[in-house]
């Protein structure tokens, strides 16, 4: 590859490959234009919810100041209200009291409510105590006002599920059915003919692993006809066309590496993730006594963290780490590229197509280390930091193989100049200009090329999801790699921790560590 040989638009953007054969019998229809094969960018998912429970606690704190001015008096002080329903919405945290299901009722959170008031009124009973002996409240004063104080929770708890109930009746909200058939067939007609759930099912998402008859299977009739989608292409078009919010799982999340990667997409997604029938039982325990059911099907709300892609913080580090080092790096940057250019000819920049963040396309930079006699396509070949096909055993095949940091470490058509380069690392210099215009991160999962993330997607499920995460020069896959070639599962494993526990020090350890190994390559 020469200095033209990327020819592609920075903005374009391609489908992350799915992970199984795309079956012929789907009644998605994605939405024209392009660009529309990703998803969205991650947003919180807790918008349906905090308009749910941002009422409860209103109703909550209205309770605890009605009931304290009727007991206490209107002379209470404000700092005393307001210590008191802190207090108790507190309480009422902490009983789960503010993580309603999808048909909640009042009648459920009776005996938390009472419990939580007649802490709180022991609580200002004893401390009324303690200031004033004579201001002790007597105990039938002190039952009467546990009482009130519950009837009035209660009596709001039930105003708020009702209106929840109706709105949830007028506009459900649209959710895919993670299963197989006959439970998640089942679930979906529950729904359909129960909308005050306010779930409403526009598609079946079944795992390839789990399909009976294969992912080319025909899928099974019902009476309610659902497409059934097994790839991340349809999964994607379902998400963009009817705005999915909601995603019921009817099997265990975690049970295979395909559910697993749909689990992480939905919640990259920012979708809520609902378990639902064999699903929601807690380590094989039977459902509890009052637990929150879809026309039988037990139910219960997987809580899970918002995902943490970096976002400003890391494009700050990225900044703050990348304009200085250009400054710094430029006269070593020049003294490269006239080294290349009087040793190997014209051509001092290698640009190479690469996928980035949500699977859009862009040009990697790095210094030509190929003698110019060796071509275009010798160039391209040697210089990809991922070479070759994936072999049976995980690893990629071919001349090019992925190092700790840019470049390569074939020497096959190198020339001197491109040996030093590469053992040093000074070839992949040119990405800090990538990192500037924000392609790259410093740290993060290797870029490949887009025919290494078709193969690799297609044959393991959790690749695609390295791409919530912008690309980078180097990352923890890069620095447990082996510079003899590393296996594709465990690229994909270590990337995908990095992604999902991701912090700002975790990617200063990162460069540190990268440093470390360039002083001392041996060491580790």
């Amino acid at each position: 590859m020469t200095t033209d040989s990327a020819d592609a638009p920075h903005s374009a953007r391609v489908p992350l490959p799915s992970a199984a054969p795309r079956p012929t019998a789907v009644a998605v229809r994605p939405p024209r234009g392009p660009g529309r094969e990703t998803l969205p960018p991650p947003r919180p998912g807790r918008g349906t919810r905090r308009r749910t429970v941002a009422p409860l606690m209103a109703a909550d704190a209205l309770a605890t100041t009605g009931t304290a001015l009727l007991v206490l008096g209107t002379g209470t002080a404000p700092t005393a209200l307001a210590a008191m329903v802190l207090g108790l919405l507190l309480l009422h945290r902490g009983a789960g009291l503010y993580r309603p299901g999808p048909a909640p009722l009042a009648l459920n959170d009776l005996p938390a409510l009472l419990g939580r008031a007649a802490v709180c009124w022991c609580v200002v009973a004893a401390v009324l105590a303690a200031a004033d002996p004579g201001q002790a409240l007597p105990p039938g004063l002190l039952v009467c006002a546990v009482a009130a104080h519950t009837l009035l929770a209660f009596g709001g708890r039930a105003t708020v599920y009702r209106a929840h109930r109706a709105a949830a009746r007028r506009r459900p909200r649209a959710t895919l059915i993670v299963g197989t058939d006959p439970a998640a067939r089942q679930l979906a007609a529950v729904l359909h003919a129960h909308p005050e759930y306010g779930l409403r099912p526009v598609g079946l998402v079944t795992p390839p692993s789990l399909l009976p008859g294969g992912p080319d299977a025909p899928p099974a009739r019902g009476r309610l006809p659902l497409p059934r989608l097994t790839s991340a292409q349809e999964i994607t078009r379902a998400v963009i066309q009817n705005t999915v919010r909601d995603a019921v799982f009817t099997l265990p999340p975690y049970g295979d590496p395909h559910t697993a990667a749909l689990l992480r997409r939905f919640i990259d997604q920012g979708s809520a993730i609902w378990l639902a029938g064999a699903a929601a039982a807690r380590e094989g325990r039977t459902p509890h006594a009052g637990t929150d059911h879809l026309w039988g099907f037990a139910c219960r709300r997987l809580e899970t963290a918002p995902p943490r892609h970096g976002g400003r913080g890391k494009r700050a580090l990225d900044l703050a780490l990348a304009v200085p080092a250009l400054v710094v790096a430029a006269p070593l940057l020049l003294g490269c590229a006239l080294a290349v250019r009087l040793a190997d000819g014209p051509g001092v920049l290698c640009r190479q197509e690469r996928i980035g963040r949500g699977g859009r396309r862009f040009t990697l930079l790095t210094f030509r280390t190929l003698r110019a006699d060796k071509g275009d396509d010798a160039d391209e070949g040697d210089e990809a930091s991922t070479q070759g096909d994936v072999t049976d055993d995980g690893r990629t095949s071919g001349v090019g193989r992925t190092s700790e940091v840019g470049g390569t470490t074939s020497t096959g058509g190198t020339s001197g100049v491109g040996r030093l380069l590469r053992r040093t690392a000074l070839a992949g210099l040119p990405q800090l200009w990538n990192v500037l215009r924000g392609e790259m991160s410093l740290v993060g999962p290797r870029p490949e090329r887009p025919r290494v993330v078709q193969q690799c997607t297609q044959a393991h499920p959790e690749y695609a999801a390295r791409h919530r995460m912008p690309v980078g020069i180097t990352g923890l896959a890069q620095l447990h790699g082996p510079r003899g070639g590393a296996s594709v599962e465990d690229r994909v494993r270590f990337d995908n921790l990095y992604i999902d526990s991701w912090s700002l020090w975790q990617d200063i350890r990162i460069l540190l560590r990268t440093v470390a190994r360039l002083v001392r390559p041996e060491g580790r």
